[in-house]
């Protein structure tokens, strides 16, 4: 998958005056982001650490978005703009930023999210005190429409990804690993982070940092809400494709138990039985589980015909 060229998507506009190499640069792709954009944009340019370029890539919004990317651009030279027409989705859009990036740490929002006033420089400090490690990330906070905090969500160490995506919101890395692993998989949308993280899991060290530095909102328009049954099948295959890496058939066994049970719209009944055939002792130890696992499918279907 090769890394898209921004002025093939479409024009890109910056301020005639751009900082030279900024240490980090942030994407932020929108959609259509005019509820919320602006708490998003705003959360990035009052971030503590100032040495950064904001690289906004309008993916073929039709709502105000545009004249809010314009309204920031004009006002701060550390923004840029790159237009998409037409839409190319999440991971094409974050591919075409990050094309653009010029910094050597990269890191990417949400139209909808905030992230702390502290969050870059936290992370770009452990990035400088474990200079053996290529990536960090950090707690997170979730959000409800009105930017109540409804949870707390705390991220699990790298090597714990194959049992979900512990990487969380709230991420810095350094461009190397943009470089390696040649970007996000456009086909892939809805899980492009999650396959993102476990592919770099294979080459590069993390680094986790036990501190709350992102605001995550959840609403009824969120991609992971409206997009949750493809998300979760593709989330499936690529766990199968990690897990053809794997030798160990406990270990296998323990990261499909722990992804057949995890979704509430997919009953992944094929990752359970292949489950019960590779490790049945570890099958048989999640028996209650897998049993309240498939009821509770099971009455999902006699009340909405599906499963």
């Amino acid at each position: 998958m090769m890394m898209d060229q921004p002025k093939a998507c479409g024009d890109t506009r910056a301020t005639a005056t751009l900082p030279l190499l900024p240490r980090i640069s942030v994407v932020l792709p929108v959609h259509n982001g005019e509820p919320y954009l602006d708490l998003a944009i705003a959360s990035i340019l009052g971030q503590t650490f100032t040495d950064l370029e904001l690289i906004c890539v309008d993916d073929g919004s039709t709502d105000s978005t545009p004249q809010i990317l314009d309204r920031y651009a004009a006002a701060d030279p550390r923004v840029r703009i790159i237009t998409n027409r037409p839409n190319r989705g999440l991971p094409g859009a974050l591919n075409v930023g990050f094309a653009a990036a010029r910094g050597a740490l990269h890191c990417w929002t949400s139209d909808d999210n905030i992230a702390r006033p502290h969050m870059l420089e936290r992370l770009a400090a452990a990035l400088d005190d474990h200079p053996e490690a290529a990536i960090a990330h950090a707690n997170y906070s979730v959000i409800d429409d009105h930017g109540t905090v409804t949870g707390y969500q705390k991220v699990g160490p790298a090597s714990e990804i194959l049992f979900g995506n512990r990487i969380g919101a709230a991420f810095l890395y350094r461009a190397e690993v943009t470089r390696r692993l040649d970007g996000y998989d456009e086909l892939l949308f809805g899980v492009e982070d999650y396959d993102f993280w476990l592919r770099a899991a294979r080459s590069f060290t993390f680094v986790t940092l036990d501190e709350d530095l992102y605001l995550y909102r959840r609403h009824g328009a969120s991609l992971t809400d409206r997009r949750a049954r493809a998300i979760h099948r593709l989330c499936a295959r690529i766990i199968l494709r990690e897990l053809a890496l794997v030798d160990d058939p406990a270990l296998h066994a323990k990261v499909l138990l722990a992804h057949g049970l995890a979704s509430r719209v997919d009953p992944r009944l094929g990752m359970l039985l292949k489950a019960l055939i590779l490790s049945p002792s570890t099958a048989l130890l999640r028996l209650p589980a897998i049993v309240r696992h498939l009821a509770a499918h099971l009455r999902r279907h006699c009340l909405y015909g599906t499963i």
